[in-house]
């Protein structure tokens, strides 16, 4: 397999109507590692918006388990990713999502910025560290693929294109991200979730590479400490590094998915879609009868 294999493929698919299947060789072969790390900081960011930080902060479940609340995302978004949006897995991941949002009071403002995080932030993170830029192909998928998820989950007023959803983002940062004791107590369970990743040895470096990955804005936020010049400039020049270093490799043949990964640590005999994430108590007899 030449290295180019998966963008010959893409650039034979058209992001109009083929978006899915672009979204999973860019999530599954091309940009695997990239695309995990940068939603993981795309949900690290709307905990920066109080209304959605103090909302997740009191359901329990972001501080008290954290781990299933990681597993939890990143396995129903997968799932919706991997069956594809209109199968009857798919549909049951997106029902899941919408079962957990339903219960509680989230606006529609909120819904979009947490949909534009999820289109902007992994294109970002390829254009500054992946092994080579994204292609307005993939761009344009991504925003496909999202609108349809964002019009299955009930959500109004989806921009129309990759620079509606920057300028969403953008614009909602501004106008909203602020300290909250809340967001902050979620955003530190995260992040010591995300810590623990990692060899015990590397926590305090591997905490400060993550918030020198942040920008003046999240960390102000979060009224977290800026680390110094040297550990932002060495923190991003060693993604920039793996990025030229994974160029040289072949390319991937088989899909990293996110149950493979050792960080998923929840269901280790698997796991039922309809189980997944929280369940407050208006839902606990029905998910009991599931």
């Amino acid at each position: 397999m030449r290295r180019d294999h998966w963008q010959r493929k893409i650039a034979e698919l058209d992001p109009e109507t083929d978006f899915e299947e672009i979204s999973r060789i860019v999530s599954y072969y091309e940009f695997p590692w990239d695309v995990q790390q940068a939603l993981s900081f795309a949900l690290f960011r709307t905990y920066a918006v109080p209304s959605i930080g103090r909302l997740l902060h009191d359901t329990g479940e972001f501080t008290t388990d954290t781990q299933k609340r990681h597993d939890d995302t990143a396995l129903v978004l997968e799932s919706v990713l991997v069956e594809g949006m209109e199968t009857q897995k798919g549909r049951s991941a997106v029902r899941r999502m919408n079962q957990m949002h339903g219960s509680y009071d989230i606006s529609n403002d909120d819904m979009r910025y947490v949909l534009a995080t999820f289109v902007v932030i992994p294109v970002r993170w390829i254009r500054d560290y992946g092994w080579r830029k994204g292609t307005d192909t993939e761009r344009i998928a991504a925003v496909r693929y999202y609108q349809r998820l964002g019009a299955l989950m009930g959500i109004k007023d989806i921009p129309a294109d990759f620079a509606g959803f920057e300028e969403l983002l953008d614009t909602y940062e501004d106008e909203h991200f602020a300290y909250d004791d809340k967001s902050r107590a979620v955003a530190d369970a995260t992040l010591k979730l995300l810590v623990s990743f990692y060899p015990r040895i590397f926590a305090k470096g591997t905490n400060a590479f993550s918030r020198a990955l942040m920008d003046d804005h999240l960390l102000r936020a979060f009224d977290y400490r800026k680390p110094s010049r040297a550990v932002v400039w060495l923190s991003r020049a060693s993604l920039r590094t793996r990025g030229r270093i994974v160029r040289l490799l072949p390319p991937r043949r088989k899909p990293r998915h996110a149950i493979d990964l050792k960080r998923i640590k929840s269901y280790p005999g698997g796991y039922l879609i309809e189980r997944l994430g929280t369940f407050p108590e208006t839902m606990k007899d029905e998910s009991s009868v599931a």
